[in-house]
Protein backbone atom coordinates (compact mmCIF):
# COMPACT_ATOMS: atom_id res chain seq x y z
CA UNK A 1 0.00 0.00 0.00
CA UNK A 2 2.91 2.43 0.56
CA UNK A 3 4.21 1.55 -2.21
CA UNK A 4 1.12 2.83 -4.70
CA UNK A 5 0.69 5.64 -2.32
CA UNK A 6 4.50 6.89 -3.37
CA UNK A 7 4.33 5.82 -7.02
CA UNK A 8 0.73 7.94 -6.87
CA UNK A 9 2.38 11.40 -5.31
CA UNK A 10 5.50 11.20 -7.79
CA UNK A 11 3.04 10.81 -10.56
CA UNK A 12 1.55 14.42 -9.21
CA UNK A 13 4.81 15.42 -8.69
CA UNK A 14 5.79 14.99 -12.34
CA UNK A 15 2.36 16.04 -13.67
CA UNK A 16 2.53 18.86 -11.76
CA UNK A 17 5.86 19.82 -12.58
CA UNK A 18 4.92 19.49 -16.41
CA UNK A 19 1.96 21.80 -16.04
CA UNK A 20 4.22 24.19 -14.85
CA UNK A 21 6.46 23.62 -18.16
CA UNK A 22 3.59 23.53 -19.92
CA UNK A 23 2.09 26.78 -18.65
CA UNK A 24 5.42 28.97 -18.93
CA UNK A 25 5.56 27.36 -23.03
CA UNK A 26 2.00 28.03 -23.56
CA UNK A 27 2.17 31.94 -22.91
CA UNK A 28 4.83 32.33 -25.56
CA UNK A 29 2.75 29.96 -27.84
CA UNK A 30 -0.55 31.61 -27.57
CA UNK A 31 1.13 35.42 -27.68
CA UNK A 32 3.08 34.18 -30.54
CA UNK A 33 0.13 32.75 -32.37
CA UNK A 34 -2.61 36.11 -31.35
CA UNK A 35 0.61 38.54 -32.36
CA UNK A 36 1.03 36.44 -36.29
CA UNK A 37 4.45 34.82 -35.40
CA UNK A 38 4.67 31.38 -37.03
CA UNK A 39 5.13 28.83 -34.58
CA UNK A 40 6.92 25.31 -36.08
CA UNK A 41 6.49 23.46 -32.92
CA UNK A 42 5.06 23.39 -29.36
CA UNK A 43 6.23 20.21 -27.52
CA UNK A 44 6.14 19.17 -24.03
CA UNK A 45 8.87 17.02 -22.95
CA UNK A 46 12.95 16.62 -23.87
CA UNK A 47 14.41 13.96 -25.82
CA UNK A 48 12.88 11.27 -28.23
CA UNK A 49 9.15 12.26 -29.76
CA UNK A 50 7.17 9.75 -28.39
CA UNK A 51 3.83 10.95 -30.79
CA UNK A 52 2.76 14.02 -31.94
CA UNK A 53 0.46 15.40 -34.77
CA UNK A 54 0.00 18.26 -37.32
CA UNK A 55 -2.17 21.00 -36.71
CA UNK A 56 -1.44 23.57 -39.64
CA UNK A 57 1.64 25.23 -39.50
CA UNK A 58 2.20 24.07 -35.83
CA UNK A 59 4.11 20.38 -35.05
CA UNK A 60 2.50 19.16 -31.58
CA UNK A 61 4.58 16.95 -29.53
CA UNK A 62 4.78 14.61 -26.28
CA UNK A 63 8.45 14.07 -25.87
CA UNK A 64 10.30 11.03 -23.64
CA UNK A 65 11.94 12.81 -20.90
CA UNK A 66 9.54 15.01 -18.10
CA UNK A 67 11.72 17.68 -17.62
CA UNK A 68 11.03 20.99 -19.75
CA UNK A 69 8.88 21.90 -22.77
CA UNK A 70 9.62 24.31 -25.89
CA UNK A 71 7.87 26.54 -27.89
CA UNK A 72 10.09 26.66 -31.39
CA UNK A 73 9.44 30.11 -33.32
CA UNK A 74 10.30 30.57 -36.83
CA UNK A 75 13.55 33.09 -36.69
CA UNK A 76 13.76 32.55 -33.05
CA UNK A 77 17.06 31.35 -32.68
CA UNK A 78 18.36 32.23 -36.80
CA UNK A 79 17.82 34.37 -39.39
CA UNK A 80 14.80 33.87 -41.70
CA UNK A 81 13.10 35.69 -44.77
CA UNK A 82 9.76 34.66 -43.39
CA UNK A 83 7.71 38.03 -43.10
CA UNK A 84 5.72 35.75 -40.20
CA UNK A 85 9.66 35.12 -38.19
CA UNK A 86 9.68 35.93 -34.25
CA UNK A 87 12.70 38.59 -35.54
CA UNK A 88 9.96 40.31 -38.22
CA UNK A 89 7.50 41.44 -35.91
CA UNK A 90 6.92 44.53 -34.45
CA UNK A 91 9.00 45.06 -31.43
CA UNK A 92 6.18 45.62 -28.58
CA UNK A 93 4.67 42.19 -29.83
CA UNK A 94 7.98 40.28 -28.82
CA UNK A 95 8.75 41.76 -25.67
CA UNK A 96 5.20 40.39 -25.24
CA UNK A 97 6.09 37.06 -26.14
CA UNK A 98 8.85 36.90 -23.76
CA UNK A 99 7.72 37.81 -21.09
CA UNK A 100 4.45 35.96 -21.69
CA UNK A 101 6.28 32.62 -20.17
CA UNK A 102 7.14 34.57 -16.59
CA UNK A 103 3.77 35.66 -16.62
CA UNK A 104 2.41 32.39 -16.94
CA UNK A 105 4.30 30.97 -14.29
CA UNK A 106 2.95 33.84 -11.66
CA UNK A 107 -0.84 33.12 -12.59
CA UNK A 108 -0.20 28.99 -12.11
CA UNK A 109 1.29 29.55 -8.81
CA UNK A 110 -1.58 32.07 -7.93
CA UNK A 111 -3.77 28.96 -8.66
CA UNK A 112 -1.35 26.59 -6.61
CA UNK A 113 -1.13 28.90 -3.87
CA UNK A 114 -5.12 29.34 -4.17
CA UNK A 115 -5.11 25.54 -3.71
CA UNK A 116 -3.35 25.91 -0.68
CA UNK A 117 -4.80 28.75 0.83
CA UNK A 118 -8.15 28.01 0.56
CA UNK A 119 -8.22 24.93 2.98
CA UNK A 120 -6.51 26.50 5.56
CA UNK A 121 -9.15 27.41 8.56
CA UNK A 122 -7.86 30.79 9.36
CA UNK A 123 -5.20 33.17 8.37
CA UNK A 124 -2.37 35.56 10.47
CA UNK A 125 -2.04 38.68 10.49
CA UNK A 126 1.55 40.37 10.93
CA UNK A 127 0.32 42.21 14.59
CA UNK A 128 1.74 40.99 17.65
CA UNK A 129 -0.66 39.93 20.03
CA UNK A 130 1.06 38.73 22.43
CA UNK A 131 4.62 37.45 23.58
CA UNK A 132 6.22 34.65 24.63
CA UNK A 133 7.41 34.61 28.49
CA UNK A 134 10.89 34.44 27.44
CA UNK A 135 10.51 37.05 24.22
CA UNK A 136 13.65 38.79 23.37
CA UNK A 137 11.88 40.79 21.35
CA UNK A 138 9.64 42.13 24.11
CA UNK A 139 11.98 43.75 26.13
CA UNK A 140 14.24 45.43 22.90
CA UNK A 141 11.43 47.65 21.33
CA UNK A 142 8.41 45.47 20.15
CA UNK A 143 4.78 46.17 21.79
CA UNK A 144 1.86 44.08 22.04
CA UNK A 145 -0.51 45.86 18.80
CA UNK A 146 2.58 46.71 16.89
CA UNK A 147 1.72 45.86 12.69
CA UNK A 148 4.82 44.86 11.70
CA UNK A 149 5.62 46.57 8.46
CA UNK A 150 8.98 46.05 7.24
CA UNK A 151 12.42 44.20 9.15
CA UNK A 152 15.40 45.93 7.72
CA UNK A 153 13.60 47.34 4.84
CA UNK A 154 12.15 44.04 3.53
CA UNK A 155 8.25 44.34 3.64
CA UNK A 156 6.50 41.82 5.80
CA UNK A 157 2.68 41.92 4.22
CA UNK A 158 2.37 38.29 5.99
CA UNK A 159 3.52 35.89 8.30
CA UNK A 160 5.40 34.27 5.28
CA UNK A 161 7.58 37.51 5.18
CA UNK A 162 7.68 37.96 8.54
CA UNK A 163 9.14 34.24 8.94
CA UNK A 164 11.39 34.68 5.48
CA UNK A 165 12.64 38.59 6.98
CA UNK A 166 13.71 36.32 10.53
CA UNK A 167 15.00 33.40 9.15
CA UNK A 168 17.47 35.70 7.09
CA UNK A 169 18.73 37.45 9.99
CA UNK A 170 22.71 37.71 10.44
CA UNK A 171 24.07 36.92 13.96
CA UNK A 172 26.31 39.37 15.57
CA UNK A 173 27.67 39.84 19.23
CA UNK A 174 25.69 42.32 21.43
CA UNK A 175 26.97 44.06 25.19
CA UNK A 176 26.73 40.81 27.38
CA UNK A 177 26.27 43.35 30.56
CA UNK A 178 23.34 45.52 29.00
CA UNK A 179 20.16 45.91 30.78
CA UNK A 180 18.01 44.35 27.86
CA UNK A 181 20.07 41.29 27.80
CA UNK A 182 20.08 41.14 31.85
CA UNK A 183 15.90 41.40 31.14
CA UNK A 184 16.40 38.73 29.13
CA UNK A 185 17.88 35.98 31.07
CA UNK A 186 15.38 37.19 33.70
CA UNK A 187 12.50 36.05 31.53
CA UNK A 188 14.43 33.17 30.90
CA UNK A 189 15.47 31.79 34.05
CA UNK A 190 11.55 32.36 35.25
CA UNK A 191 10.74 30.29 31.77
CA UNK A 192 13.28 27.43 32.80
CA UNK A 193 12.07 27.27 36.19
CA UNK A 194 8.40 26.94 35.32
CA UNK A 195 9.10 24.58 32.75
CA UNK A 196 11.10 21.97 35.17
CA UNK A 197 8.38 22.06 37.55
CA UNK A 198 5.56 21.18 35.28
CA UNK A 199 7.61 18.76 33.47
CA UNK A 200 9.52 16.95 36.42
CA UNK A 201 9.47 16.22 40.39
CA UNK A 202 12.75 17.01 41.53
CA UNK A 203 12.03 20.67 42.46
CA UNK A 204 9.27 20.02 44.83
CA UNK A 205 9.14 16.22 45.79
CA UNK A 206 6.02 16.07 43.51
CA UNK A 207 3.88 16.01 39.98
CA UNK A 208 2.17 19.10 39.26
CA UNK A 209 -1.45 19.01 38.07
CA UNK A 210 -2.56 20.59 35.20
CA UNK A 211 -4.34 23.15 36.47
CA UNK A 212 -1.37 24.19 38.94
CA UNK A 213 0.79 24.45 35.55
CA UNK A 214 -1.58 27.08 34.16
CA UNK A 215 -1.64 28.94 37.27
CA UNK A 216 1.86 28.95 37.68
CA UNK A 217 2.17 29.96 33.90
CA UNK A 218 -0.49 32.80 34.66
CA UNK A 219 2.33 33.79 37.16
CA UNK A 220 5.03 33.53 34.59
CA UNK A 221 3.35 35.75 32.12
CA UNK A 222 2.84 38.47 34.57
CA UNK A 223 6.15 38.53 35.91
CA UNK A 224 8.20 38.62 32.88
CA UNK A 225 5.44 41.61 31.53
CA UNK A 226 6.49 43.64 34.61
CA UNK A 227 10.52 42.71 33.60
CA UNK A 228 10.03 43.98 30.01
CA UNK A 229 8.53 47.40 31.35
CA UNK A 230 11.57 48.49 33.62
CA UNK A 231 14.65 50.01 33.00
CA UNK A 232 17.22 48.53 34.90
CA UNK A 233 18.74 45.23 36.36
CA UNK A 234 17.69 45.86 39.88
CA UNK A 235 14.23 46.09 39.46
CA UNK A 236 14.52 43.65 36.78
CA UNK A 237 15.46 40.66 39.15
CA UNK A 238 13.77 42.11 42.59
CA UNK A 239 10.61 41.46 40.04
CA UNK A 240 12.10 37.80 39.40
CA UNK A 241 12.45 37.22 43.05
CA UNK A 242 8.78 38.00 43.52
CA UNK A 243 7.44 36.02 40.81
CA UNK A 244 9.67 33.22 42.17
CA UNK A 245 8.10 33.18 45.52
CA UNK A 246 4.41 33.66 43.67
CA UNK A 247 5.13 30.47 41.98
CA UNK A 248 6.15 28.46 44.55
CA UNK A 249 3.48 29.69 46.59
CA UNK A 250 1.11 28.41 43.67
CA UNK A 251 1.64 25.32 44.51
CA UNK A 252 1.59 25.70 47.90
CA UNK A 253 6.13 26.19 48.99
CA UNK A 254 6.07 29.31 51.32
CA UNK A 255 9.02 28.58 52.94
CA UNK A 256 11.83 30.56 51.11
CA UNK A 257 14.38 28.21 52.76
CA UNK A 258 13.20 24.77 50.59
CA UNK A 259 14.10 26.81 47.06
CA UNK A 260 16.75 29.39 45.84
CA UNK A 261 16.35 32.37 43.12
CA UNK A 262 17.60 31.91 39.79
CA UNK A 263 20.88 33.04 39.70
CA UNK A 264 21.75 35.65 36.26
CA UNK A 265 25.15 34.27 35.16
CA UNK A 266 27.38 37.06 33.33
CA UNK A 267 28.99 35.74 30.46
CA UNK A 268 31.94 37.40 28.25
CA UNK A 269 29.93 37.79 24.79
CA UNK A 270 26.41 36.96 23.74
CA UNK A 271 25.06 36.46 20.45
CA UNK A 272 21.71 38.45 19.08
CA UNK A 273 20.09 38.29 15.86
CA UNK A 274 19.16 41.81 15.44
CA UNK A 275 17.22 44.00 13.01
CA UNK A 276 15.52 47.39 12.80
CA UNK A 277 11.94 47.15 12.41
CA UNK A 278 9.12 49.29 11.15
CA UNK A 279 5.96 49.12 12.49
CA UNK A 280 2.03 50.71 12.73
CA UNK A 281 2.20 51.87 16.49
CA UNK A 282 -1.10 53.58 17.41
CA UNK A 283 -1.55 54.54 13.48
CA UNK A 284 1.55 55.95 13.30
CA UNK A 285 4.90 54.68 11.65
CA UNK A 286 7.44 54.08 13.88
CA UNK A 287 11.00 52.80 13.36
CA UNK A 288 12.58 50.34 16.49
CA UNK A 289 16.36 50.05 16.19
CA UNK A 290 18.19 46.85 16.59
CA UNK A 291 15.46 44.83 18.07
CA UNK A 292 16.58 41.62 19.04
CA UNK A 293 15.16 38.01 18.15
CA UNK A 294 15.34 34.74 20.17
CA UNK A 295 18.13 33.25 19.83
CA UNK A 296 18.99 29.23 20.95
CA UNK A 297 21.39 26.33 20.48
CA UNK A 298 19.29 23.71 18.23
CA UNK A 299 21.42 21.19 19.39
CA UNK A 300 24.59 20.68 21.32
CA UNK A 301 27.09 20.23 18.43
CA UNK A 302 25.69 23.76 17.60
CA UNK A 303 26.13 25.39 21.43
CA UNK A 304 30.02 23.67 21.35
CA UNK A 305 30.39 25.02 17.67
CA UNK A 306 28.64 28.84 19.05
CA UNK A 307 26.18 28.39 16.40
CA UNK A 308 23.29 29.68 17.44
CA UNK A 309 19.80 29.78 15.43
CA UNK A 310 16.72 32.50 15.38
CA UNK A 311 13.06 31.52 16.28
CA UNK A 312 9.86 34.29 16.16
CA UNK A 313 8.86 34.32 19.83
CA UNK A 314 5.75 36.84 19.66
CA UNK A 315 1.98 35.60 19.06
CA UNK A 316 0.19 37.15 15.86
CA UNK A 317 -3.26 38.17 15.82
CA UNK A 318 -5.94 36.37 13.63
CA UNK A 319 -7.57 37.12 10.42
CA UNK A 320 -10.92 36.15 9.99
CA UNK A 321 -11.28 33.53 6.80
CA UNK A 322 -13.99 34.67 4.20
CA UNK A 323 -14.31 35.06 0.26
CA UNK A 324 -11.96 38.41 0.61
CA UNK A 325 -9.28 36.90 2.88
CA UNK A 326 -8.96 34.02 0.87
CA UNK A 327 -7.88 35.81 -2.35
CA UNK A 328 -5.95 38.51 -0.03
CA UNK A 329 -3.97 35.88 1.16
CA UNK A 330 -3.52 34.04 -2.35
CA UNK A 331 -2.23 37.10 -3.80
CA UNK A 332 0.01 38.24 -1.04
CA UNK A 333 1.69 34.62 -0.40
CA UNK A 334 2.09 34.36 -4.17
CA UNK A 335 3.99 37.75 -4.90
CA UNK A 336 6.09 37.10 -1.31
CA UNK A 337 6.89 33.43 -3.20
CA UNK A 338 8.32 36.08 -5.54
CA UNK A 339 10.18 38.08 -3.00
CA UNK A 340 11.31 35.56 -1.33
CA UNK A 341 13.74 34.31 -4.81
CA UNK A 342 14.14 37.34 -5.61
CA UNK A 343 15.89 38.14 -1.95
CA UNK A 344 17.79 35.34 -2.10
CA UNK A 345 19.21 35.73 -5.38
CA UNK A 346 20.67 39.04 -4.24
CA UNK A 347 21.52 37.70 -0.82
CA UNK A 348 23.46 34.73 -2.96
CA UNK A 349 25.30 37.53 -4.97
CA UNK A 350 26.07 39.23 -1.43
CA UNK A 351 27.90 36.22 -0.22
CA UNK A 352 25.15 35.25 2.74
CA UNK A 353 24.26 31.73 0.37
CA UNK A 354 26.89 29.44 -0.72
CA UNK A 355 27.52 27.27 -3.69
CA UNK A 356 25.88 24.03 -1.32
CA UNK A 357 22.32 26.14 -0.75
CA UNK A 358 21.45 25.85 -4.54
CA UNK A 359 19.71 22.83 -6.03
CA UNK A 360 19.12 21.63 -9.10
CA UNK A 361 16.53 19.34 -10.95
CA UNK A 362 18.34 16.46 -8.67
CA UNK A 363 17.75 18.46 -5.44
CA UNK A 364 13.88 19.84 -6.59
CA UNK A 365 13.19 16.18 -7.07
CA UNK A 366 14.17 15.29 -3.44
CA UNK A 367 12.64 18.21 -2.07
CA UNK A 368 9.77 17.32 -3.02
CA UNK A 369 9.83 13.53 -1.91
CA UNK A 370 10.33 15.37 1.65
CA UNK A 371 7.71 17.58 1.57
CA UNK A 372 5.36 14.55 0.91
CA UNK A 373 6.93 12.45 3.25
CA UNK A 374 6.49 14.95 6.02
CA UNK A 375 2.79 15.43 4.91
CA UNK A 376 2.39 11.86 4.81
CA UNK A 377 2.92 11.86 8.66
CA UNK A 378 -0.34 13.48 8.51
CA UNK A 379 -2.50 11.82 5.91
CA UNK A 380 -2.58 11.63 2.15
CA UNK A 381 -3.96 15.30 1.30
CA UNK A 382 -1.76 16.58 3.93
CA UNK A 383 1.01 15.32 1.13
CA UNK A 384 -0.41 16.18 -2.09
CA UNK A 385 -0.55 20.04 -0.67
CA UNK A 386 3.01 20.00 0.57
CA UNK A 387 3.98 18.98 -3.07
CA UNK A 388 1.24 21.89 -4.35
CA UNK A 389 3.06 24.24 -2.24
CA UNK A 390 6.54 23.77 -2.82
CA UNK A 391 4.73 23.74 -7.21
CA UNK A 392 3.93 27.20 -6.16
CA UNK A 393 6.98 27.95 -5.04
CA UNK A 394 8.44 26.38 -8.09
CA UNK A 395 6.58 27.20 -10.52
CA UNK A 396 7.21 31.33 -9.71
CA UNK A 397 11.17 30.86 -9.24
CA UNK A 398 11.17 30.03 -12.37
CA UNK A 399 9.16 33.01 -13.60
CA UNK A 400 11.53 35.47 -11.61
CA UNK A 401 14.93 33.60 -12.16
CA UNK A 402 13.91 33.19 -16.39
CA UNK A 403 13.64 36.96 -16.67
CA UNK A 404 16.71 37.82 -14.98
CA UNK A 405 18.85 39.64 -18.23
CA UNK A 406 20.96 36.72 -18.42
CA UNK A 407 21.97 36.01 -22.71
CA UNK A 408 19.61 32.59 -23.48
CA UNK A 409 16.98 33.04 -20.43
CA UNK A 410 14.22 35.42 -21.47
CA UNK A 411 15.02 38.31 -19.77
CA UNK A 412 18.53 38.21 -21.24
CA UNK A 413 16.59 38.27 -24.78
CA UNK A 414 13.80 40.64 -23.15
CA UNK A 415 16.80 43.42 -22.67
CA UNK A 416 18.08 42.92 -26.13
CA UNK A 417 14.67 44.00 -27.29
CA UNK A 418 14.90 47.27 -24.79
CA UNK A 419 18.66 47.79 -26.29
CA UNK A 420 17.01 47.39 -30.05
CA UNK A 421 14.12 50.20 -28.69
CA UNK A 422 16.54 52.48 -27.40
CA UNK A 423 18.99 52.80 -30.02
CA UNK A 424 16.00 52.01 -32.72
CA UNK A 425 17.92 49.22 -34.75
CA UNK A 426 17.81 45.52 -33.83
CA UNK A 427 21.33 44.29 -32.45
CA UNK A 428 23.67 42.33 -35.37
CA UNK A 429 22.01 39.09 -35.00
CA UNK A 430 25.21 37.02 -35.82
CA UNK A 431 25.93 38.93 -32.01
CA UNK A 432 22.69 38.07 -30.83
CA UNK A 433 23.09 34.41 -31.08
CA UNK A 434 26.69 34.18 -30.04
CA UNK A 435 26.16 35.73 -27.00
CA UNK A 436 22.76 33.73 -26.04
CA UNK A 437 24.70 30.34 -27.66
CA UNK A 438 27.89 31.22 -24.72
CA UNK A 439 24.69 31.95 -22.17
CA UNK A 440 23.13 28.99 -23.30
CA UNK A 441 26.58 26.62 -22.41
CA UNK A 442 27.41 28.78 -19.34
CA UNK A 443 23.59 27.86 -17.84
CA UNK A 444 24.14 24.19 -18.77
CA UNK A 445 27.30 23.71 -17.10
CA UNK A 446 26.14 25.40 -14.25
CA UNK A 447 23.29 23.50 -13.92
CA UNK A 448 25.52 19.97 -14.07
CA UNK A 449 27.61 21.65 -11.54
CA UNK A 450 24.53 21.41 -8.96
CA UNK A 451 23.60 18.58 -10.22
CA UNK A 452 26.52 16.54 -9.58
CA UNK A 453 26.41 18.08 -6.16
CA UNK A 454 23.02 17.60 -5.41
CA UNK A 455 24.20 13.74 -5.90
CA UNK A 456 26.65 13.64 -4.23
CA UNK A 457 25.10 15.03 -1.25
CA UNK A 458 22.22 12.54 -1.56
CA UNK A 459 25.17 9.95 -1.67
CA UNK A 460 27.14 11.34 1.35
CA UNK A 461 24.15 11.99 3.41
CA UNK A 462 24.96 15.65 3.31
CA UNK A 463 21.36 17.15 1.60
CA UNK A 464 19.94 19.41 3.59
CA UNK A 465 16.32 18.30 5.62
CA UNK A 466 13.40 19.82 6.95
CA UNK A 467 13.35 20.58 10.44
Amino acid sequence: MQILVTIALIVIGVLLFEFIIFAHEFGHFITAKKSGVQVNEFALGMGPKIFGFKKGETQYSLRLFPIGGYCAMEGEDQSSDNPRAFTNAKIWKRMIIIVAGAVMNILVGFLLMFIVVVQMPGYESTIVQQFAPNAYTANSGLQAGDKITSINGYPIWNTKDLQFAVQTLQVSDVDPKSVTVYKQDCCSELYRLCYNLANGTDLIGREISKDEVQKISEVLTDGTTQINKVDNKEQAYSILKTTTDKIYSTLGVTDKAKYKYPEIEVRDSRQRFTADVTVERGGEKTELEQVQFYSYYASEEDAENNKASVGIDFYVEPVEKNFFTVLEQTGSQTISLAKTVWHSLIMLVQGRFSFNDLSGPVGMTKAVSMVASEGLKVNFASAVNNIVFIMALITVNLGVVNMLPFPALDGGRFLFLIIEAIIRRPLPRKFEYIVNGVGLAILIMFIIAISVKDVWQLITGTFPTIS
